[in-house]
């Protein structure tokens, strides 16, 4: 049985087998064809941070494969009161077909799934971002980018920024990461990149000048720069990112037909102009709607790798 916990985790035959799933499973959604992949299972959804794609994507997901999403905030269960992790994932995993966890420390999906009888899936932790890469990458493929592909990561070293790491290690495209001062990426994580940048060819490159990495990119990409749970340093962190907000004047550094992608929800005037976010550039609600065909993808392929 396999989880869907981090990218690092997958090789990249398997990331590229998941998202062939998913193009196939979005072609037949498009043409009404809904197809019970998963009939009558559940998926249980824990949400201990709160969202809106991913819970409509999830929910709505399991729904069109044939099964039914099981909603619980940190609220409705004794998730962090009290009840050790690996009773809740024993009780909840003997009930449910299938879970998914959008939560702080990458630590509580770890500890999660060690204990299910079921696959598991980060839906985000502080550290990962998986499912919105492999949207991320989905929407890269359908605007036929992914060949020669050079992406261009600029704003905060965070779990966007090191589920972009693992994804280019596996797949063995350039990515060039830039960041102020003292918003790296975590170290461990960029050197088990590295470490796997050997075997795939891949071509990484840290920077703290964001022109450096946009110029001749052919994907830009950022993330906001105040994540939920970090308001209280909203005003220090606007000022450390001054400079970093992909407008037209960084975005004509990059390719001529480059596109701009964002994971949402995005704030217009800091990290993103509204020009960029309304040119015809951005391919942000195409990557929006693939966090629902990826993740479809992702469930019918781990329900397939279930006796494995």
């Amino acid at each position: 049985m396999k989880h869907f916990l981090t990218l690092k985790d997958y090789s990249k035959d398997e990331i590229l087998e998941i998202l062939e799933l998913a193009r196939k499973i979005k072609i037949e959604t498009k043409n009404k064809i809904f197809k019970d992949y998963l009939p009558k299972q559940t998926l249980a959804m824990i949400f201990e941070k709160s969202s809106t794609r991913t819970r409509v994507s999830f929910e709505t997901g399991i729904y069109q494969l044939g099964g039914i999403g099981l909603f619980l905030s940190s609220n409705d269960i004794q998730l962090g009161r009290g009840e050790p992790m690996s009773d809740t994932s024993s009780v909840i995993s003997r009930m449910v077909d299938m879970a998914m966890i959008r939560t702080t420390a990458q630590a509580n999906i770890e500890e999660f799934a060690k204990y299910s009888k079921v696959p598991v899936i980060n839906g985000l932790s502080d550290e990962y971002h998986p499912v919105q890469l492999m949207a991320d990458y989905l929407t890269i493929q359908e605007c036929n980018k992914d060949e020669n592909l050079i992406v261009a990561y600029i704003g905060d070293g965070n779990n966007l920024a090191h589920s972009w790491l693992n994804l280019c290690a596996k797949i063995g495209f350039e990515l060039r990461i830039a960041t102020p001062i003292g918003y790296e990426v975590n170290q461990d994580i960029l050197k088990e990149a590295l470490n796997d940048a050997k075997v795939s060819g891949a071509k990484i490159s840290i920077y703290n000048d964001p022109k450096l990495a946009v110029k001749g990119a052919s994907v830009v990409t950022t993330d906001t720069w105040v994540s939920m749970g970090q308001e209280d340093e909203k005003e220090k962190r606007i000022k450390d990112f001054t400079g970093y907000i992909v407008d037209n004047t960084m975005m004509q550094e990059a390719q001529n037909d480059a596109i701009f992608l964002h994971c949402l929800p995005a704030y217009r005037g800091y990290e993103v102009s509204a020009e960029v976010l309304e040119s015809k550039a951005s391919k942000i609600f195409d990557e929006a709607e693939n966090r629902l065909h990826a993740q479809k993808g992702i469930m019918v392929w781990l329900d397939s790798k279930r006796n494995d």
